[in-house]
């Protein structure tokens, strides 16, 4: 799924990345918990998300995953969104709560994180 496909998905706000919403990803995660997100990390998935610290950005990058989407209204600090940019990450800011928010990505044929990658993208071709 693209990013930009996210974007309307979630009535979301680019706040870093506009440049990269044709980028894809394969699968999602939702965590507030950062040592959750290293647990089932992947390349090209996107992170859901309520915290807004800079600790999201080096947990992301770490676990290589450079789509974070922030919920239930909450933007970050324009340090954190800074940080993001230059590190090249894409951050988009929802109004909808995390449940709902992972709902509606799931709902529209995202997979979460626990099937991998390749099983998600043959599923997506169905």
């Amino acid at each position: 799924m693209k990013i930009r496909e996210i974007k309307k998905l979630l009535n979301a706000k680019v706040l870093a990345g506009k440049e990269r919403l044709e980028m894809e990803v394969f699968c999602g995660g939702a965590s507030d918990l950062m040592s959750d997100v290293l647990a089932y990390a992947r390349p090209k998935i996107v992170q859901l998300t309520g915290l807004t610290t800079n600790q999201v950005i080096y947990t992301c990058e770490m676990a290589q995953i450079d789509v974070v989407v922030f919920v239930r209204g909450k933007e970050p600090p324009k340090e954190v969104i800074e940080l993001a940019k230059e590190k090249g990450f894409v951050l988009l800011a929802t109004k909808l709560p995390l449940y709902e928010a992972c709902g509606v990505l799931y709902e529209a044929g995202l997979t979460g994180t626990m099937i991998e990658p390749l099983k998600a993208e043959k599923r997506k071709k169905k």
